[in-house]
């Protein structure tokens, strides 16, 4: 009948993939064991159980035997259930069901009230990590909540798996981090550069964010930001491989549009390339002009000496990697006269980037910043990172993701 609740199997398969929504949502927030643990115990309290806990293994062991090892990561609920499960009982159901492999339940009466029990293990691409044990009193876990628990487990382990992942690249990651956003190599008599590069959030999240500045021997100066999508080191790898190829085509004299249209056929060509945004600025500091061109990257801003500042009008062409058929126009160039204390931002987009936050609302923030009174270029980088990533104002905080910030202006002739 037209109007009629629907009930039966359909809204029983609509509630169980609303709760595997609710679980994708709260479990694996951070690559941080513990606080998984957390997340993966508060989660089946809320939704299936009275009581939870979730025991870990240590470090990965070689000849690791079911059982050694676990260490208490996290509790949640009704501790007096917890306190009425003897400690015995609670052993021998996580090892039983770390040599199964399947769920254990048990149901034992303690104070004439039943003590339901359901183990699982956190197991992901045939490792286990650890073992959640669920409590309640009262009737035993149906089919439905059994598959909820092991579904909610199986997401735990996965992000136990990758933050170890993590974990294991981190140390490589860290070494491209040294080496690629390097500062500017040299100072230009003509031009003062200034740069700065923050990490995004704890570390885990590896991004592609870099900046480049390269001095030709016509006396310009070549900027470049761009961003590498995705995370990890495969990013950072590309992104090397990004850079290192606009070193070359930088040294042919090209104009930054022409840079970028070669860029993108030579990356386009080669398979496995994650796409990138490029925004380049070739400076002229001897007729005051800038010509930018612009691969799917944000637009720099401009800020004067009055205290007035603004994003720079650009045509947008497609991210570098992407090749023919994007729907978007060629790279071009865009031409800019610079007075003499004109001040040029150039950043990725993880400095701007906040939830629920658009970017031209971002955009204008920036552009409200002020610089104070002679202040050089690296101290107006130093304030647009303290409002954006330090300060209290809106959308300020830790980043996400990485930022790269590069700034230039002309030095005053004699």
């Amino acid at each position: 009948m037209e109007g009629e609740l629907v009930s039966g199997p359909r809204s029983a398969a609509t509630d169980r993939f609303a709760l595997a929504r609710r679980a994708v949502a709260a479990i694996g927030t951070t690559f941080d064991d513990r606080r998984t643990a957390v997340e993966l115990a508060s989660f089946l309290v809320e939704e299936l159980c009275e009581s939870a806990t979730v025991d870990l293994y240590g470090p990965r062991e070689a000849g690791r035997a079911p059982g050694e090892s676990l260490r208490s990561a996290a509790v949640a609920g009704r501790r007096d259930l917890l306190d009425s499960l003897e400690k015995a009982p609670r052993d021998q159901i996580s090892v039983r069901a770390l040599d199964a492999g399947h769920p254990i339940t048990a149901s034992s009466a303690h104070g004439g009230a039943a003590l339901v029990t359901l183990s699982v293990p956190l197991l992901a691409w045939d490792r286990v990590y650890g073992v959640a044990l669920a409590l309640r009193a009262g009737l035993p876990f149906d089919d439905q909540e059994t598959a909820a628990v092991h579904y909610a487990a199986r997401l735990a382990a996965a992000q136990l798996r990758h933050a170890e992942e993590q974990r294991e690249a981190g140390p490589r990651v860290w070494d491209l981090r040294k080496v690629l956003p390097a500062a500017p190599e040299r100072t230009h008599p003509d031009v003062e550069l200034a740069s700065r590069y923050v990490p995004g959030g704890t570390g885990g999240r590896v991004g592609g964010d870099w900046y480049e500045t390269l001095h030709l021997p016509s006396g310009r100066v070549l900027l470049a930001v761009g961003d590498v999508m995705g995370h990890g080191l495969d990013a950072a790898v590309d992104m090397n491989a990004y850079r290192s190829t606009l070193r070359y085509l930088a040294s042919t004299d090209l104009a930054p549009h022409g840079i970028l249209r070669r860029l993108d056929a030579m990356l386009s060509a080669e398979s496995g390339r994650r796409p990138a945004t490029c925004l380049l600025t070739l400076l002229d500091p001897a007729d005051g002009t800038a010509l930018l061109a612009s691969a799917g990257h944000l637009p720099p801003v401009l800020f004067h000496a009055d205290g007035t500042a603004g994003p720079v009008p650009l045509r947008v062409g497609p991210p570098i990697g992407t090749g023919p058929g994007t729907g978007l126009a060629a790279h071009e160039a865009t031409r800019l006269p610079l007075a003499g204390d004109d001040t040029l931002v150039m950043f990725t987009y993880g400095l701007i980037e906040r939830r629920g936050e658009d970017v031209d609302t971002s955009l204008a923030r920036l552009s409200g910043l002020r610089a104070g009174p002679g202040a050089g270029a690296g101290e107006l980088l130093d304030g647009i990172l303290g409002d954006f990533l330090c300060g209290a104002g809106p959308g300020s905080g830790q980043a996400d993701v990485d930022v790269a910030l590069l700034a230039a202006r002309r030095r005053p002739g004699p």
